[in-house]
Formats: C-alpha cells, sequence, structure tokens
C-alpha cells in the first residue's frame, strides 16, 4: 500500500474534529533470493504481507492482511467503508503496533449497536480475505450519486487518465503480486495506493478522503482489480460515481451499479475500453474502426487476396 504521490495531511483546525493518528508506516518490500529458469541465482523484491488486528474500544473486530504503508488511513476508511462509523469526528485515536500485529481504535462515544451490526460477516471475492458486514447491504440502497449532468467523463478524459496510470511508477513493477487504486479529479492523479487486496487500497483512500475532506461528486476511481459488489459498493459510499478498472465487471458488481446509477468502464488500457454501465454519462468520441486487412490464400495452387477485417 503505497503512496507514490506521498500526500501530507493537513492538521485539523478543530483539534478534536479528528482522530489522532500513529504513524506507523513500514517497508512494503523484502529481498529475497531466486532460482531462474537458466539456473542462475539473483535477488529480487517481493511484497511484505503482514496481519494487522483491529480493536475497536478493545474488542476484536477483523483481522486484514496489508503492507502496511499506510495502516491508520486502511483502518479509518475500513471503519467508513463498513458504515461501522459515519465520520471520523467519532474516533478519538487509532494506533498501530506492528510488534503485536494490532490497531487499536479508542472511539468517542462507543460504537452503537456494534455486537448486532457485525453478526453477519460476508466472506467476499476480495484478495487478502475481503469481508462485508450484512449491515452495509441493506444500507446501499440510500447511497445517492450526482446525476449525469453534473458527473460526466469524456473519452479524451478516460484516455488522458490511462495515460497517467501507465506511466506511474509502482510497486507491481518492481515486485508484482498488488493491487493497485487511485482518485484522479480530470486528469490529476490526487492519490495512488497500493497493497495486496484491492479492497484495501480503496478503504485506504476511503479514509483520507474524509480525513481531508475530499467529496467525491466529481471524482473519478480508478483500479486494476475486477469490479465486484464490494468495490462497486465502496465507491458508491465515498460518493465517486464513475469507476474504471484494468480488469473486469461480476455479474453482481455490474447489477449493483446499474441500480446505483453509476458508470463503470472495464478492460481499460491504452485506448480500449468496454463501458458497461451509465453510458448516459459518457461522452463518446469513438474511434475509427480498424482498416481492413488483406490475407492471402492459396487457391489451387494460386495466391488469391482476400479482405477480412
Amino acid at each position: 500500500m503505497l503512496f507514490h504521490s506521498e500526500p501530507e495531511l493537513s492538521p485539523p483546525t478543530v483539534s478534536t474534529a479528528l482522530p489522532r493518528l500513529s504513524s506507523a508506516r513500514v517497508d512494503p518490500l523484502r529481498e529475497i533470493e531466486i532460482l531462474d529458469e537458466y539456473g542462475a541465482r539473483r535477488r529480487i523484491l517481493i511484497p511484505l504481507e503482514r496481519p494487522l488486528t483491529i480493536y475497536v474500544d478493545k474488542r476484536e473486530l477483523v483481522t486484514l492482511m496489508t503492507l502496511g504503508a499506510q495502516p491508520e488511513l486502511l483502518v479509518l476508511g475500513y471503519l467508513l467503508n463498513q458504515r461501522l462509523i459515519e465520520s471520523p469526528a467519532q474516533i478519538e485515536a487509532i494506533q498501530v503496533d506492528w510488534e503485536v500485529g494490532a490497531a487499536a481504535v479508542k472511539t468517542r462515544a462507543g460504537l452503537a449497536e456494534i455486537e448486532a451490526r457485525t453478526a453477519q460477516r460476508v466472506v467476499t471475492t476480495g484478495c487478502g480475505q475481503g469481508t462485508v458486514f450484512g449491515d452495509v447491504l441493506s444500507h446501499i440502497e440510500a447511497v445517492r450519486l450526482p446525476d449525469a449532468r453534473s458527473a460526466r467523463i469524456s473519452q479524451g478524459g478516460l484516455q488522458a487518465i490511462l495515460e497517467v496510470v501507465r506511466q506511474q511508477d509502482s510497486l507491481h513493477r518492481r515486485a508484482g503480486s498488488v493491487h493497485g487504486c487511485a482518485l484522479f479529479e480530470g486528469a490529476t492523479m490526487l492519490l495512488f495506493v497500493e497493497d495486496v487486496g484491492r479492497h484495501n487500497a480503496i478503504d485506504t483512500i476511503a479514509g483520507w478522503m474524509a480525513l481531508q475532506r475530499i467529496a467525491g461528486a466529481d471524482k473519478v476511481f480508478y483500479t486494476t482489480g475486477r469490479l465486484t459488489s464490494e468495490m462497486v459498493m465502496k465507491s458508491a459510499q465515498m460518493g465517486v460515481p464513475i469507476v474504471v478498472s484494468r480488469n473486469g465487471v461480476t455479474q453482481m458488481g455490474h447489477e449493483l451499479a446499474t441500480r446505483l446509477g453509476m458508470t463503470l468502464f472495464g478492460r481499460a488500457a491504452n485506448r480500449r475500453f468496454l463501458c458497461y454501465t451509465g453510458f448516459e454519462r459518457f461522452d463518446a468520441e469513438p474511434l475509427p474502426p480498424p482498416a481492413p486487412t488483406a490475407v492471402q490464400l492459396v487457391v489451387g495452387g494460386a495466391p488469391e487476396l482476400a479482405r477480412s477485417r
């Protein structure tokens, strides 16, 4: 979970408004020796995965597998996206201690009915043991996204985002085995986060947005991971109406996005993409169809040209 843009958190204007956070960032990579197909021994970098158990008011909640580059924001975003809290102001402090692999969350006034709200746990398709508490699913219909007139994207704007992502330095290029997520305003990348699971990366972005008081209505969310119902749901809860993925979409992700009025792009890389839902937000600038190619056929021993697309 690496911040390439290195955002610095602004101090809150009111000291009691936002939580106190530890600064327990750790190195997300480790060097190991490998043996390759040529019989050569060499050293490479791999992501360093760590378990982080979240305790809320001394009550164990869940264990996340993470790179641990910005764990406090991950914990905050997880609590927000699970709808266990409505605002960072409900949290007094988040303290991460890697010696015991724990994040201690202290609330200001406790969390109402936390036992009942976390009783039903759904194991999702997310990498790194994704979970969604049942209470989240019952509230998703209340999400309201901006209408298609006020939140739009053009084909040129989409291609500009993909070009920024293509040029972005990343852990994936150096070590592989991670997912990346980014938040865009126009073609400007506000934040880029990598972690072992795409849901960890989006939770971290959610935590950062909450602390910075950044709204999602005019933003675009990008992910390297597939668009499952979990990813669609979290994007919607962040208020982001347009989501772009290098990967595809699942049936539940497609159905949920359709109900919420979100625009989903998948298989997006270079100039290629598929717009799955929310066509009304998209100002298409179609590329010309590919020119037909000549294919040489051999008929009765003599070459013959055929036209093929």
